[in-house]
Formats: structure tokens, C-alpha cells, sequence
């Protein structure tokens, strides 16, 4: 099928005519007659599939034009770097359209977001945590939203944004067209789906979880983090079609180190970090260098796993082997795009054994070791996440016993000692004078 015998717009046909698009993928197909026809829609498919053209097309079919600029498109998406490939990819399929499209995420002022905002959009772009913001500010009036549509969804709960997600659709117009897509189908997405949607439509596309065919899956066994960091230069320098690198760590903190012991060595044009520490502006900056090629190899957390489209990956490394299966296949996914090969390489260490057993489970595949080179330095140093910790057993001694006691008694002084024996008068007469006194006889 070819997108001319879909029921796409002239303005639509002629954008992917310029972006030399005739085709579209599968999820594309199976999903644009459904989410035309207004029905909630689930579709399952995995980062590369084409699922951002998927919810585009239709929603951009459907779009009503009108002289006030109000929101009829919401889509939500889980990084402040999706939200601007979004946005990019809307503005090149409305080249012929008079569509107004806008971005707003977290961790920046919100004021220009909702100048943008006022000045009238028809399809906004957003993070939930920022969206929420400017929904409970009042700059966004969600009584005129036809369509929502929210993207990787699954990492969207994995982020903690379970809560915004809820709210949104609580305030949401009773009447609206829900598109969700997720690469994987966790029970948290099974329980919002139920929530909220109204009988909805799945459709898979690619649904095993497998990676791509073009991908060649090998690996190395190294003993510790710095050994693999010694081994990062050694295999830039032996294979120089390795032009387009991305180096996967678990952790920020990680990435930091990796970054402070590769830069002397490899050079500040040849290497940078991403995570999501990193100012805003620098992050863009960074995915921009290392997507045009003017940087070698990107060291970064999962933050770039998903979503993101970066062409012409040579290779990707994961540092260290995932513990989740799923991991491995969105990070390797980086590479092998757009029928392009691509080379995924896996180190592990003695404690990762099981991941990497856990990963070739997953994907029914068994990844390929390779002989570390004779020149690598095998380090001793361990950093400070890999050092043991010993445990000792913490032994609760018994405090004796106490002597069994009454209650607490205390000698009164001599002069607060009181007796009840009365003392005749004659007495206390004597003890007060020294002598009896009598009383006299009454006349």
C-alpha cells in the first residue's frame, strides 16, 4: 500500500512527497482508518516502527480549521527532547497546512509557555507535569481538546507520571478520542486503558519484543568499570567505522564518571554526556552535535533510549548490562534504523552473568563474545558501587533483668511524722508554760 490510497489530504501527500515517504509502515496503516473513524485506539509497537506518523496523519486529517486558535490536538510525551522532535515532526507534515503547533515542558520558565499558548495553538505538545501546570493556571482550556494522544506510555509510568496522567484525564472533556502507543504492555498502562478509555481498538504491530534483524548483537566479558572504560578507546582506535557511538549507562552518576575519564583521553570534540541533570538548552545542544555528526560518541542514560530519532547510529554500547531484558532492545534499537546495519555491543561483567542470560531469554538469541584485545589494561580499582558491602549480623544482647521491687518508699523527716493520739489539755499546757495550768471555775 502506498499513502496514496489512504484517504490523506492533498497538503499531507504533497509534505511526504518532499520527505520522500511513499509507504507507510504497518502500524501506520493499521492505525489511520481506526483513529479517523474516532474510536479510542492502543497500539503497540516498538520505537522505529513509525508510530509518530501513525497518530499525526490521522490527527492532522481530522483537524478542523477555525478562525480562533484553541487546542484541538494533545499530545503528551514523557521527555522535554520527544516534545521538541514531536513539534519538528508536525511542522514537516503541515508545510501546506495553517496549523500552529507549540511545545511545553518542565524545568524552564513557564511565562513564554503560556504567552505561546495564548497567542492560540491547535496542537500542543507536552510533557504531563508541565501540562498540568498550565491547565491549573488556567492558561489552557481543555473543553475544546478533540483528541488526546499520549506516546510511550509505558516509559511515561515508568517516570512516576502516573498521577499527572490521572488528573489530565479527569479534566479532560467527557467527549474526546483517546490514542495511547506503548511498546510494551505493563499492567499500569492495562489499568489506565481501563479507567478511561471507551471500548477501545489494539492493534500490534511488531509485537514481539525482538530487535531488528540488521542489528549485530556481540559482547565482551570484562572484569570491573574501569577495565571497560579501558576498553572504550581501544575499540575506537581498532575500528574507525565507528563514527556514530552511543554508550548506554544505568545511572547519572555513572555517566558523569565515564564522561571525566574518557574526555582527556578521547578529546572534547570527540566525546559528550547527556542525562537528565544537564541544563535544558545543553541537552538540545548535545542531541543536535551528536545527530549532525560533529561529535563521536554520546555518553548517556536511558533518557535517549526511546523515542528519540537519531540517524545513522554506527553502534551503540551498553557499559553496563541492563537488568530489565526490555532495556537492552529500546537502547539497541538506537541502531540498525531505516534498513541501515548497525552494531550493538554488550559489556558484562561477573555479577551482570544473569542479565545477559535474562536478555538472550528475551529475545531468543544468543549474543556473540568476542576476545578482548591483547592491549587492554585490566584494572584492579574498583569504584565505590562495586566494592562489597559486608553485612554483619546485628545480635541483640538481652539486658538482665531487674530485681523484682515494690514501689518506691521514702523515710518521712521526724517533723512531718503526724499521729493521731489526742493530748489532753492539761498536757499541752505544760509542754506550752512549764507548768499545768488549771482552768478556773466558772461564777
Amino acid at each position: 500500500m502506498t499513502f496514496d490510497q489512504l484517504n490523506l489530504s492533498n497538503p499531507l501527500l504533497n509534505a511526504l512527497n518532499d520527505l520522500g515517504i511513499s509507504e507507510p509502515t504497518p502500524i501506520q496503516e493499521k492505525t489511520f482508518s481506526l483513529i479517523l473513524s474516532g474510536r479510542d485506539v492502543l497500539g503497540i509497537a516498538q520505537t522505529g516502527t513509525g508510530k509518530t506518523f501513525a497518530y499525526l496523519l490521522p490527527c492532522l486529517r481530522d483537524i478542523k480549521f477555525a478562525h480562533q486558535k484553541t487546542i484541538q490536538v494533545l499530545i503528551l510525551v514523557p521527555t522535554r527532547e520527544l516534545v521538541k522532535q514531536v513539534v519538528g515532526e508536525v511542522e514537516k507534515l503541515t508545510t501546506y497546512m495553517d496549523v500552529k503547533v507549540g511545545g511545553v515542558f518542565g524545568g524552564v520558565n513557564m511565562a513564554p509557555q503560556k504567552d505561546l499558548i495564548l497567542a492560540g495553538l491547535d496542537i500542543l505538545v507536552a510533557t504531563p507535569g508541565r501540562l498540568l501546570d498550565l491547565i491549573l493556571s488556567d492558561t489552557i482550556k481543555t473543553k475544546t481538546i478533540k483528541k488526546l494522544v499520549i506516546d510511550e506510555v509505558d516509559e511515561m509510568l515508568d517516570l512516576g507520571f502516573k498521577y499527572q496522567l490521572s488528573r489530565i484525564f479527569d479534566l479532560l472533556p467527557p467527549k474526546h478520542q483517546n490514542i495511547l502507543f506503548s511498546a510494551t504492555m505493563i499492567p499500569e498502562v492495562e489499568n489506565l486503558i481501563a479507567l478511561y478509555f471507551n471500548d477501545p481498538v489494539k492493534v500490534e504491530a511488531a509485537t514481539d519484543i525482538t530487535p531488528l534483524k540488521n542489528i549485530v548483537q556481540t559482547g565482551y566479558n570484562v572484569k570491573n568499570f574501569n577495565t571497560k572504560a579501558n576498553l572504550i578507546p581501544l575499540l575506537l582506535k581498532e575500528h574507525p567505522e565507528m563514527t556514530k557511538v552511543i554508550v548506554f549507562l544505568s545511572t547519572k552518576s555513572m555517566v558523569d564518571l565515564l564522561f571525566s575519564i574518557l574526555q582527556p583521553i578521547l578529546g572534547k570534540q570527540v566525546v559528550d554526556y547527556i542525562h537528565s541533570n544537564k541544563a535544558q538548552n545543553k541537552r538540545f545542544a548535545t542531541i543536535t552535535n551528536f545527530d549532525s555528526g560533529n561529535c563521536r560518541v554520546l555518553i548517556a542514560t536511558d533518557i535517549i533510549a526511546r523515542g528519540l530519532d537519531l540517524t545513522e547510529v554506527t553502534h551503540v554500547i551498553n557499559f553496563d548490562t541492563p537488568p530489565i531484558p526490555e532495556s537492552y532492545v529500546h537502547r539497541i534499537g538506537r541502531t540498525g534504523r531505516a534498513d541501515k546495519k548497525g552494531i550493538a555491543i554488550t559489556l558484562t561483567t561477573e555479577k551482570e552473568q544473569v542479565y545477559r542470560n535474562n536478555i538472550e531469554a528475551l529475545i531468543k538469541l544468543k549474543i556473540e563474545l568476542l576476545q578482548t584485545p591483547d592491549d587492554l589494561v585490566v584494572s584492579n580499582v574498583l569504584i565505590k558501587e562495586e566494592i562489597p558491602v559486608i553485612k554483619m549480623k546485628n545480635i541483640l544482647v538481652k539486658k538482665p533483668k531487674k530485681d523484682l521491687a515494690g514501689p518506691a518508699f521514702h523515710q518521712k523527716k521526724a517533723k512531718n511524722l503526724k499521729t493521731n493520739s489526742k493530748i489532753p489539755h492539761a498536757e499541752k499546757m505544760r509542754l506550752k508554760y512549764g507548768k499545768p495550768i488549771k482552768k478556773s471555775s466558772k461564777k
